[in-house]
C-alpha cells in the first residue's frame, strides 16, 4: 500500500470497523444494494470500459460493474485490507477475471493518468479527509470526457435510520455527541448539494448534477436481529462502550424499540436517502 494521509479512516477500516464489514458483507450489502441500480444506470458502463470503484469495500459494486464491462476492467480501490481480502475472495468465487483490488488512499494513490473511462462509488466519498484533493486525484485518473457516478448520504433527518439513532442518543449523557454536517470526513460531509458542487468544481469537474434517490434498507430479519446488528456496528459499539453498562443497556433498548415499527414480514426495512452525483472530466 502506498502513502496514507487519511489516517483516521485508515485506522478504523483496518481495525474493528473493517473487520465487521468484511465478516458481515452480505448484511451491509442488504442495507445498501437498493442503490446499485440507479448508481450503475448513471455510470452507463460500456462493455469495454475501464472502471474505477472508489472505496469499493467488499466489492459488490465492483463485481456488478465487471459484468457490465466484460471486455474492460474494473479496479476497486479501498483503504481496508480486511474488506479487500473479502472482495478478492468473492470475485474469485464468481469467476470474474476482469476485476482487481488495490489498497490505497484515494487522496494520494498514484492512479494511472487517463487510465479510466468512468469512476463509481457507493457511499464512500463522504469519508475523504481532503475531498478536493481526493476528487482531483480521481479526475486526473479519468480520460478526457470521462465521467463519475457517486452516491453520498443525505442528511440523517432524511434517512429513517436517523430517527432510530436519535432515540438511542437521547439515552446518553447530554444526548450523545454533537451531530450535524461536519466540515471534515463523516457520513454527512456531502449531505448538502451546494457543498457537493463546490467540492467537485474545485477539483476540476464540470457538469456536476445531484439527484435525490431513495431505497429500502434491510437491517435485519426482525427487530432483535436488526438491533443486535446495529449495536455491533463500529460507531455504535464505540459510542456505547464509552458509557456505564446500565446507560448502554437503556440506549440499546431504545434502539430496539425505535426499530420495531419498521419490522415487516421479511425483515426490518428503513427508507434510505442519498444523493446521486454525476460529473464529467473536461
Amino acid at each position: 500500500m502506498g502513502a496514507i494521509v487519511n489516517t483516521h479512516q485508515a485506522e478504523a477500516w483496518n481495525g474493528y470497523e473493517g473487520g465487521h464489514w468484511a465478516d458481515h458483507h452480505d448484511r451491509y450489502d442488504a442495507v445498501n444494494s437498493g442503490f446499485n441500480d440507479p448508481l450503475l444506470r448513471a455510470a452507463a458502463i460500456g462493455p469495454a470500459d475501464r472502471v474505477l470503484d472508489v472505496g469499493c469495500g467488499t466489492g459488490q459494486v465492483s463485481r456488478l460493474a465487471a459484468r457490465l464491462a466484460p471486455h474492460g476492467h474494473v479496479t476497486g480501490l479501498d483503504l481496508s485490507a480486511p474488506m479487500l481480502r473479502r472482495a478478492r475472495e468473492l470475485a474469485a468465487g464468481k469467476g470474474l477475471a476482469n476485476v482487481s483490488f488495490v489498497q490505497g488512499d484515494a487522496q494520494v494513490h498514484p492512479l494511472p493518468a487517463d487510465g479510466f473511462d468512468v469512476a463509481v462509488s457507493r457511499f464512500a466519498v463522504m469519508f475523504f479527509a481532503d475531498p478536493v484533493a481526493a476528487f482531483a486525484n480521481i479526475r486526473r485518473a479519468l480520460r478526457p470526457d470521462g465521467r463519475v457516478a457517486f452516491l453520498s448520504l443525505q442528511a440523517m433527518e432524511r434517512n429513517e435510520v436517523g430517527a432510530v439513532f436519535g432515540a438511542m442518543l437521547r439515552q446518553l449523557p447530554g444526548g450523545g455527541p454533537a451531530g450535524g454536517r461536519a466540515a471534515g470526513a463523516g457520513p454527512e460531509s456531502l449531505a448538502d448539494p451546494a457543498r457537493i458542487h463546490e467540492v467537485l468544481g474545485a477539483a476540476g469537474f464540470t457538469d456536476v448534477v445531484t439527484v435525490g434517490v431513495e431505497a429500502p434498507q434491510v437491517w435485519g430479519r426482525d427487530t432483535a436481529d436488526a438491533a443486535a446488528f446495529l449495536g455491533a456496528w463500529g460507531p455504535v459499539r464505540h459510542l456505547l462502550g464509552g458509557v456505564a453498562e446500565p446507560v448502554a443497556a437503556r440506549a440499546h433498548a431504545a434502539l430496539a424499540e425505535a426499530l420495531r415499527p419498521f419490522e415487516r414480514p421479511g425483515g426490518v426495512r428503513l427508507r434510505g436517502a442519498g444523493w446521486l452525483i454525476t460529473a464529467t472530466r473536461p
